[in-house]
């Protein structure tokens, strides 16, 4: 225990003395998927999206930093079935979704310099919850269907693990740019030994860093 309470005063000291940076940034993505029925995989396209949300960044040690987010994004993708699907209808041929995250990200951020003007790279690991989607596809004998996209344990799955890569650049005057790209650990379907649908996204988004204050933990 007093190991433990040593830590966490040794946590709290470090952070609160620390220069942290909060920022916010937007842009536009192209969303996709890779999308595999009975192991063979189906043909698929890109939707145009978008990635909005906060960023902090907080030093650990030289030009390593802990940067954590929350980002709202407009996801989706385009498929047609040469393999009769799970979803949405063992009887579609093709669809369309449309769908809206949360996504927490939890990244390490490696400036290439201290000084102001730098490139960086960020990677680490995000969870996306997917509040409400729509899909629109097309049946062998029911013609075009369009509906809310049904989330649960036996249809699409809320939560959405990936894998994030920025790659960008801080300017003197607090503005930022980075190009993103991520990929979904995992499949969307929840049915079992259901289809593979691993979510894509590719993007650019500016930001800029608005506040810098002192860590309190």
């Amino acid at each position: 225990m007093k190991l433990l309470l040593t830590a966490i005063a040794l946590l709290t000291t470090f952070f609160a003395n620390s220069q942290v940076l909060f920022g916010a940034s937007a842009g536009p993505q192209a969303t996709g998927v890779s999308y595999k029925v009975d192991h063979k995989k189906q043909e698929s396209s890109f939707k145009l999206g978008v990635n909005a949300g906060l960023q902090i960044k907080i030093p650990l040690e030289g030009r390593l930093h802990f940067a954590p987010s929350i980002m709202y994004n407009l996801r989706g993708y385009k498929v047609k079935y040469d393999t009769p699907p799970d979803m949405p209808d063992t009887g579609a041929i093709d669809n369309n979704t449309s769908f809206h995250t949360i996504e927490l990200g939890f990244l390490l951020q490696h400036d290439f310099k201290l000084e102001p003007g730098h490139f960086f790279i960020r990677f680490g690991p995000s969870l996306d919850f997917a509040l409400f989607g729509n899909e629109k596809y097309n049946t062998k004998t029911n013609g075009s269907i369009e509906q809310p996209m049904p989330f649960s344990f036996a249809d699409y799955g809320h939560y959405l693990a990936s894998a994030i890569v920025h790659f960008g650049y801080e300017f003197k005057n607090n503005w930022y740019v980075y190009g993103h790209y991520n990929y979904s650990i995992g499949t969307m379907d929840n049915v079992d030994y259901g289809d593979y649908i691993g979510n894509r996204a590719v993007g650019i988004s500016i930001g800029y860093y608005f506040r810098k204050s002192k860590a309190v933990l």
